[in-house]
């Protein structure tokens, strides 16, 4: 194709775009009418979800979320979270003071925008996948769903009693090894598998639950008890039958299986048995008799494999024990990198000392509190008119390793009470030093009528775990956020933003329970990353930069499990021979449907869990919230003789707030997408912002996630090809 053939094919897309509009405004009033007719019809007392769903079109799943009353209704036992996925950001807690002390406890006069107060018991899971956005009118009504407060902690002595240890539940050093389970790793597209014995090429047909055990296991021995799929998804190959990705996975996971198998039910004291229905990375349990146990599970849970053939992968997961094996002697590589963090922290619990006994597990009144007020990753697109409809670039800065660079200073122990009445009684100084100690407040916060740059703090937003960042001038609201946010709040670059205190939890400063093993993390890191560049072997260098991902992962996920979401069963079962929807256990929700089967969930509440630690996957995220606004590059001083690993120091700023006010196009948790290029000197320490992605001409602004997704792709090709 030659230049002009290119320009004619634009103006050709340029005249399809202007006819596809009009009927796309047509097609949205359809809907709004389908929806309105559903919604009425659903009055009807012996209306029912199924017959609904056969006449509009839609699935079960759609028709309950416009008529509620249709479906089971959602337990009232409090906040649900999904598996915590969200990608690494983190921040530093502003350690110098930047103008005068500011006002603790000065009251605010100003209304609370009505808006503001769309708060939510979630938070949020991070950023949301095409995969899990159903473009559905289900979708659109969650996008309308009224907003609940945060909660608050009560007044008086009844709130005073949720500051305390829960009874007998302290985290201690574990007194046993983890069980070795054999791995074999499989491209279903092209049937490659490789284990430990060696390497074969299956032929599994459309790579069924059934087609896949019965080629592996007529191949390896009954040992190999976890098969990695390193390529084709095969719980994928019929999405297009389904709405929801969801659905694909369940029915997948519950086709019929070959003689003998069955879905696994317990291991021992293993009773996490049964799948996760995961749109992009499920896991399917299955045993056969009493003794033969096999997961099946995604390799895209410890990183992205790109491309890479079964064999360097497995190659990378050897590269990754031996690494972790010179930090921890008794490392065993789990199914996942969320328990193989938790299980490698555990051994770094101290045995003497101040918290030989263990570290104390908070009060299931404060755990739910944190839980329910402490999101995640920033997700936001920012859209006309806040940025103009056309921008001259696009530019990707994402921080690397993030959350490796915030873990050596956490909340730990039973923190104190700090209401509006007891920060009035401290003096000046004591008010100043509560913002550098570890905290979670919450406040009422007021915009500067001249702000003109993005928002600072999260408030919660209609829709389930959903938080938005206020940035309108003058405007007020009342949220919870953790003190490195406030901090960033009071002593940001351009302006200090108006807090009154209303409440807060603060601990003590000083104490280090990730240290040990986030240093130990981040060494394994710099490692795999120096074997990445400096092997003679191209597939082992490629076999080390997937190992190094992994080891994010590990940190990433790890902290992840600290947050400890309240306990969901699930479950499925299979429709009535009418095709009508079966009965469910009391207190479940939908949460997908198939041609076969409906699966459920059921929140179980807060299990007494020994490592629930909410206080610091709380820290960590407030900490990588603020870092994407205002931090330092790191700038190396040296290197340590001993380990090999880099010495750092501050570098020049960097962050949203160091960028031109209007030039902020999104954040995705630990990255900023900009139209300005900064020079922001990259050492490649955890918490850089590293170009990721560029594009040096003018876009059109995008509006929605599927255009940003696509300039995201675009972008980091762009640069791929730029740098060959």
């Amino acid at each position: 194709m030659d230049a002009k053939s290119y320009n004619d094919g634009l103006t050709d897309l340029r005249q399809l775009r202007d006819e596809i509009r009009p009927l796309e405004r047509q097609l949205k009033k359809l809907q709004t009418a389908r929806d309105k007719k559903i919604a009425e019809l659903g009055t009807y007392e012996k209306a029912k979800a199924d017959r609904l769903a056969t006449s509009a079109g839609l699935s079960v799943i759609d028709v309950v979320a416009l008529a509620p009353h249709l479906g089971p209704q959602a337990p009232a036992s409090g906040p649900t979270n999904d598996d915590l996925s969200t990608p690494e950001t983190v921040t530093q807690a502003i350690t110098e003071p930047v103008g005068t002390t500011p006002d603790l406890g000065t009251p605010l006069v100003s209304a609370e925008a009505s808006d503001a107060e769309a708060q939510h018991e979630r938070p949020s899971p991070g950023p949301a996948t095409a995969e899990q956005v159903p473009t559905t009118p289900a979708a659109q009504t969650a996008k309308e769903m009224p907003a609940r407060e945060l909660p608050s902690i009560p007044a008086g002595s009844e709130g005073d009693r949720w500051f305390r240890q829960e009874p007998n539940l302290v985290s201690k050093p574990p007194n046993f090894k983890q069980a070795v389970r054999q791995m074999a790793f499989l491209d279903t597209a092209t049937g490659v598998l490789v284990w430990s014995g060696g390497t074969a090429r299956l032929e599994l047909g459309r790579a069924s639950v059934a087609e896949i055990l019965t080629a592996v296991y007529a191949t390896v021995p009954p040992t190999i008890e976890r098969i990695y799929v390193t390529g084709g998804d095969p719980w994928h190959r019929d999405a297009g039958r389904y709405d929801f990705l969801k659905d694909a996975v369940s029915a997948w996971l519950n086709a019929p299986l070959p003689e003998g198998w069955q879905v696994e039910s317990s291991r021992g004291k293993d009773r996490q048995a049964g799948h996760l229905v995961h749109p992009r990375n499920p896991v399917g349990r299955w045993q056969r008799g009493t003794d033969q146990h096999t997961e099946i599970r995604s390799v895209g849970e410890w990183f992205d494999p790109q491309g890479a053939p079964p064999e360097i992968i497995r190659q990378a997961f050897v590269e990754l024990w031996k690494a972790l094996h010179e930090k921890w002697r008794d490392v065993v590589l789990m199914g996942s990198p969320s328990q193989t963090g938790r299980d490698l922290w555990t051994r770094t619990i101290p045995e003497r000392g101040r918290w030989a006994e263990g570290y104390p597990v908070l009060s299931q009144e404060l755990r739910g509190l944190l839980h329910a007020t402490a999101g995640q990753g920033r997700t936001e697109l920012i859209t006309p008119p806040r940025v103009p409809e056309q921008v001259p670039a696009w530019y990707e800065l994402d921080r690397t390793f993030a959350y490796a660079r915030h873990c050596s200073i956490s909340p730990t122990g039973v923190p104190r009470r700090m209401t509006t009445t007891a920060i009035a009684s401290l003096s000046d100084k004591e008010k100043g030093d509560l913002l550098y100690a570890p905290s979670h407040w919450q406040v009422r916060v007021t915009i500067p009528q001249e702000w003109e740059h993005v928002g600072l703090l999260p408030a919660p937003a209609p829709g389930e775990r959903s938080w938005h960042y206020p940035y309108e001038p003058g405007r007020t609201f009342t949220t919870w956020a953790g003190g490195a946010e406030i901090n960033m709040a009071l002593r940001n670059p351009i302006m200090p933003w108006k807090v009154e205190f209303l409440d807060g939890l603060v601990w003590e400063k000083n104490q280090r329970p990730l240290q040990e093993w986030s240093t130990k993390l981040k060494s394994v890191w710099n490692h795999l990353l120096r074997w990445s560049t400096s092997h003679g072997d191209e597939s082992m260098r490629w076999a080390f930069r997937l190992a190094a991902r992994a080891v994010r992962s590990i940190l990433l996920y790890g902290i992840g499990t600290f947050a400890q979401r309240p306990k969901m069963t699930t479950g499925s079962v299979e429709l009535n021979a009418d095709g009508s929807t079966p009965e469910i256990p009391d207190g479940a929700r939908l949460t997908g449907i198939t041609d076969t089967h409906v699966t459920w969930q059921r929140d179980g509440g807060f299990a007494r869990d020994p490592y629930a630690h909410p206080e610091w996957a709380a820290a960590v995220w407030s900490a990588a919230r603020a870092a994407l606004l205002s931090t330092h590059q790191s700038v190396v001083i040296g290197q340590d003789d001993k380990t090999g690993d880099v010495k750092v120091g501050k570098g020049v700023p960097a962050g949203a707030l160091h960028l031109p006010a209007g030039s902020v196009l999104a954040f995705r948790t630990d990255a900023i997408y900009t139209t300005g290029r900064p020079d922001w000197p990259y050492s490649g320490q955890p918490g850089d912002y590293l170009l990721k992605g560029a594009l040096d001409w003018e876009q059109n602004t995008p509006t929605s996630d599927e255009e940003f997704y696509t300039l995201q792709k675009l972008g980091r090709q762009n640069l791929e090809a730029e740098a060959l």
